[in-house]
């Protein structure tokens, strides 16, 4: 199996972002600087960050000082943006790089910051549980006094609306009034308190002597929307003083969601046109928070294939795979365009070694055009498409599926990851054969692919089947035609629609059994049968079993063989078979019943009384033959 974890071990070759992206920082002339490393949800942009913070890590920077935050660790505040400047201001009064004199100095400067820390955490709670349009109307200064009075209530310690009301009504309520309504002018200190924590904190940078403060804020798109804005913010407002860089590792689509949750830009209207939608606001928005948007790009064909061959020898082969790593980052410093292959590992592993990953390896190493276009090159769908790989490999061993080849499971994981609605209908086809798991139509489009024919394959079936990927698909060994896929159905279950016959998707024993009774060969043969192999399964295989058959009669009332089946059951006294009869007849439509069966319903009621059931239901609706066969 593959860890889903973010790593430093660069098998995408996505260094390259890291130098460019610590290339941009290194430049201090654009400094201050906020570049948001985008991309979707699992495209690498936690490695690419890793990778940054563990070259600043190295002796060369000793000069600069990089922390690492997961936008998650401030999403149980009270206040996201206190928060993040709570833990910057830890990290740098504790950080190794510091020598105890100037950490004294640090943490001096720090205090009277941990004191405005303090007090905006304090006057955001106050506003928050007091409702900021109330107290603001309430008092005469109005909103430019809201600073001050949040200041005094937090001295007077009240932090909701029922200590506020408390206080007013209280013997010192007067006094305490008085107090909140001071002249405007002693209020500018704290109205200022964002210029001033920014002048203060610049201040500190500089008495650490670093060059440059890099922090990494990653997985900021896993927060709340008001997490992520806070976030944003704390780092425009607070933060962007000189010598400073900030990396946002995020979804770009999620923060831009975020923004328009916020300031709930569907109801801005900055234009006559109703028909002109308010993206731009957004972007406007997004802009003034991140000046450098670095959008990772998805992985190409040959990329996929490299990344496939790095993951299997990681796994395969643990102790070689420094020495493969090595020879990896040689083959892309002389070319990075091309494939780094099995073949390309000459002289760290043997053709012995190579062959024992077997041909279920080559076959994915191969598919990566298909798997691009599949999982639309996202590193994470690719680690997930291998540990599904192995999960089902690993049940395959279990389940004692012997017939089971890796390489045609690994096929149909493709098709399955690359086309969903190709894979069902593959399934449909096997599932509805006569010749039990084999499909014709696969044969046939097989066949046509081979010879490129993709007008008669879109005549007879679907354009769907003669894309390009899907057409190297099918021609790639091993076929499909001459396979039972039943049990590769079985192991692949979790990826059907409900609405898809289940009779495919059971144990090898109960298919077996059911395919036994379907063909019998006389009533004699399927007697023996439901005596000797039906009645001794325990209560859950019956009572899916005998579902199976009421899938059957569902679907042709008319067939005599099915409800042969059924009187056979009930005339042994199988559990389940008269309830289940009983239902379908009650549903179906009973002119549809073959009249003749009135002799055998008859015949059943000598032995066993509940038959009746059926016989009385059978005779509501005189109009049926069955019915009047009955009364005869």
């Amino acid at each position: 199996m593959w860890s889903d974890n973010e790593t430093s071990e660069d098998l995408l070759g996505f260094k390259v972002h890291a130098d460019l992206l610590i290339d941009v920082i290194n430049d201090e002339t654009i400094l201050p600087i906020t570049i948001g490393v985008f991309g979707d949800w699992g495209s690498g942009k936690s490695s690419i960050l890793q990778i940054i913070k563990n070259e600043f890590e190295n002796e060369e920077y000793e000069d600069s000082l990089c922390i690492y935050f997961n936008g998650w660790t401030f999403e149980g505040y009270d206040d996201a943006k206190a928060a993040l400047l709570n833990s910057i201001l830890k990290e740098l009064e504790e950080n190794k790089k510091l020598s105890s004199e100037v950490k004294q100095l640090v943490k001096g400067k720090a205090e009277k910051l941990w004191k405005s820390i303090n007090w905006m955490r304090g006057a955001g709670l106050v506003m928050k549980n007091i409702a900021l349009p109330a107290v603001s109307a309430y008092f005469s200064g109005g909103l430019s006094l809201i600073p001050y009075a949040s200041q005094k209530l937090i001295e007077f310690g009240i932090d909701s609306k029922e200590k506020l009301i408390g206080k007013l009504q209280s013997a010192e309520g007067v006094d305490f009034f008085n107090s909140l309504q001071i002249a405007g002018k002693e209020t500018v200190d704290k109205t200022n308190a964002v210029a001033d924590f920014r002048n203060d904190f610049e201040d500190l940078l500089e008495s650490t002597n670093f060059k440059k403060l890099v922090v990494i804020i990653d997985d900021l798109d896993r927060c709340t929307p008001d997490r992520i804005i806070e976030n944003l913010e704390a780092v425009k407002l607070f933060l962007n003083v000189p010598k400073t860089a900030f990396l946002i590792g995020a979804d770009p689509r999620i923060v831009r969601h975020a923004i328009e949750l916020k300031y709930k830009t569907d109801n801005i209207s900055y234009n006559s046109d109703d028909k002109i939608k308010n993206d731009r606001i957004v972007s406007d928005y997004l802009e003034k928070l991140i000046q450098i948007p670095y959008n990772l790009p998805k992985l190409s064909d040959n990329e996929v294939e490299t990344y496939l061959t790095l993951l299997l020898c990681k796994k395969a082969f643990p102790i070689k795979f420094k020495d493969i790593l090595k020879k990896y980052q040689d083959h892309i410093k002389e070319d990075r365009y091309s494939v780094f292959g099995f073949g390309n590992i000459d002289g760290v592993l043997s053709v012995e070694e190579i062959s024992s990953l077997g041909n279920s390896i080559t076959i994915l190493a191969s598919s990566a055009k298909i798997i691009t276009y599949g999982l639309k090159g996202n590193p994470r769908q690719i680690k997930r498409f291998l540990n599904t790989y192995i999960l089902r490999g690993k049940l395959i061993t279990i389940a004692k599926l012997d017939n089971v080849k890796l390489d045609i499971l690994a096929k149909l994981m493709v098709l399955e990851y690359s086309n969903i609605d190709l894979f069902r209908e593959l399934y449909e086809w096997q599932a509805k054969s006569e010749t039990n798991g084999f499909s014709t139509e696969i044969k046939e489009i097989e066949d046509l692919a081979q010879e490129f024919n993709t007008d008669e394959i879109v005549s007879k079936y679907s354009v769907n089947w003669t894309k390009g990927d899907v057409v190297n698909w099918l021609n790639t060994e091993p076929k499909l035609a001459d396979v039972d896929l039943r049990d590769y159905y079985w192991i692949s279950r979790d990826q059907l629609s409900d609405s898809i016959s289940a009779s495919s998707l059971l144990p090898k024993e109960i298919r077996d059994l059911r395919t036994k009774i379907i063909n019998y060969s006389s009533e004699k043969n399927l007697k023996g049968i439901i005596t000797n192999s039906v009645k001794i399964l325990d209560e859950s295989k019956l009572k899916i079993l005998i579902g199976l058959f009421e899938n059957e009669i569902q679907k042709t009332p008319e067939e005599e063989r099915i409800h042969l089946i059924f009187i056979e059951l009930i005339l042994q006294k199988a559990l389940f078979s008269i309830d289940v009869y009983l239902k379908i007849i009650k549903q179906m439509d009973q002119s549809r019943i073959p009249s003749h069966l009135s002799s055998k319903f008859k015949m059943v009621l000598k032995s066993n009384p509940e038959m009746e059931k059926i016989i009385t239901e059978l005779k509501k609706d005189p109009k049926t033959k069955i019915c009047k066969s009955l009364n005869n």
